[in-house]
C-alpha cells in the first residue's frame, strides 16, 4: 500500500472560498515533497506559513505510487492515466462530502505532478456523458495551476528521456539510481506519453490562470551537474500565462524555510490573487456549463423519441 495515497486536509479555514490542492513529482511523497529536510518546515500547512496567508482556504495534498517504475513503466500511458482518474475522483467525492461541490480550485504542481495533473483536467473536460457528468466538475471548478517545475515540452523523445533520467538521479536514493539502465526505455516509452498529454492540455489552457516556475540553480547529480528540467521546458513563454525562477535547484523549489525565504512572496502572492480572482469567474462559468450539460441532456431526450 502507498503510504498516505489520495487527499489529506491539511488545513481547513473558516467558510474557505478556495481548494488549494498539492501534487507531487516522480518519487515524491504527499508531505514530505513540500518539507524542508533539516528543520521540518511543511509550508503547506504549518500555521505561521500558506495557511496564515490564505485563511479562508482548505488546503489539500494528493499521495500516489510515484516510484519510477510505476509512473513510467511499460505501461506508463495507463498509469498516469489511472493517477489522473483517481485524483479527479477523490476530488469529486471529498467536494460533495463537503457540499463545495462548485467551489474554484488551485493546484500546486511539482516535477511530473503537473503532468498528471495536465491528464487529470483533460479527462475531468471530457466528462459529460450523463452518468459521468459529476466528473466535469473539477475542470469547470479549476481557476488557476502553478506549475514548478513541470517538464512540459521536450522537442523529441530523448530529451525528454535525458529529463527523466536526470529526474531519477536527483530525486531517486543512491542506491536505487543503480537501475538507471533498467529505467532507459520505460523513459523513452513514457516521453511520448509526455508529449501527447501536453498536446491534449494545450486547447484547454486559455481556461486556467497559469504560473510557471523554473529552477534556478543546477543540481548535482554525481557524474554531472544539471538543471533537472530547463527554463524552456519548465516555463515555456506562452500567450496570458505567468513565468519566473525559483532560486533553488529542482528538489529545493518546492520547499520554503520561512515567510522570507527567496521565492516564497512570490509563489505565495499569486496564490492570494487567485484565491480573489475566482469565486466570480468560476460562479460564471458554472452556469454556462450548467447550460450546456442540461442541453446535452435534453438532445439526447430528443434523439430517443425518435
Amino acid at each position: 500500500m502507498v503510504e498516505n495515497a489520495g487527499l489529506t486536509e491539511l488545513y481547513r479555514g473558516e467558510d474557505p472560498v478556495v481548494d488549494i490542492v498539492a501534487v507531487h513529482g516522480l518519487n515524491g511523497h504527499p508531505f514530505k515533497t513540500w518539507t524542508t529536510t533539516k528543520t521540518n518546515k511543511f509550508w503547506l500547512a504549518d500555521s505561521d506559513l500558506l495557511p496564515s496567508n490564505l485563511k479562508q482556504s482548505r488546503i489539500l495534498t494528493f499521495g500516489y505510487d510515484a516510484a519510477v517504475a510505476a509512473l513510467l513503466g511499460k505501461t506508463s500511458s495507463d498509469r498516469i492515466l489511472q493517477h489522473a482518474q483517481t485524483l479527479i475522483a477523490e476530488l469529486v467525492a471529498d467536494r460533495q462530502l463537503e457540499d463545495a461541490a462548485q467551489r474554484p480550485i488551485i493546484f500546486i504542481c511539482h516535477s511530473l505532478g503537473g503532468i498528471i495533473v495536465k491528464r487529470a483536467l483533460a479527462y475531468s473536460a471530457s466528462r459529460t456523458s450523463k452518468l459521468v457528468q459529476h466528473y466535469h466538475s473539477i475542470y469547470v471548478s479549476t481557476y488557476g495551476i502553478l506549475f514548478l517545475g513541470t517538464p512540459h515540452n521536450g522537442s523529441n523523445k530523448a530529451s525528454l528521456a535525458s529529463v527523466g533520467s536526470r529526474m531519477i538521479n536527483a530525486l531517486t536514493p543512491s542506491k536505487i539510481a543503480d537501475t538507471n539502465s533498467q529505467l532507459a526505455d520505460a523513459l523513452l516509452e513514457g516521453s511520448e506519453v509526455l508529449q501527447n498529454i501536453t498536446d491534449m492540455f494545450v486547447p484547454l489552457m486559455k481556461n486556467f490562470r497559469v504560473y510557471f516556475f523554473w529552477e534556478q540553480l543546477k543540481t548535482d547529480l554525481g557524474a554531472t551537474i544539471a538543471y533537472i528540467v530547463e527554463e524552456h521546458s519548465a516555463a515555456p513563454i506562452l500567450d496570458n500565462t505567468e513565468r519566473a525562477g525559483l532560486p533553488y535547484g529542482h528538489r529545493d523549489m518546492v520547499k520554503f524555510e520561512s515567510r522570507s525565504s527567496p521565492g516564497y512572496r512570490l509563489v505565495v502572492a499569486a496564490l492570494i490573487r487567485y484565491s480573489k480572482e475566482a469565486p466570480e469567474l468560476i460562479s460564471m462559468r458554472w452556469v454556462q456549463a450548467t447550460e450546456m450539460l442540461r442541453a446535452k441532456r435534453q438532445n439526447e431526450a430528443a434523439e430517443l423519441l425518435h
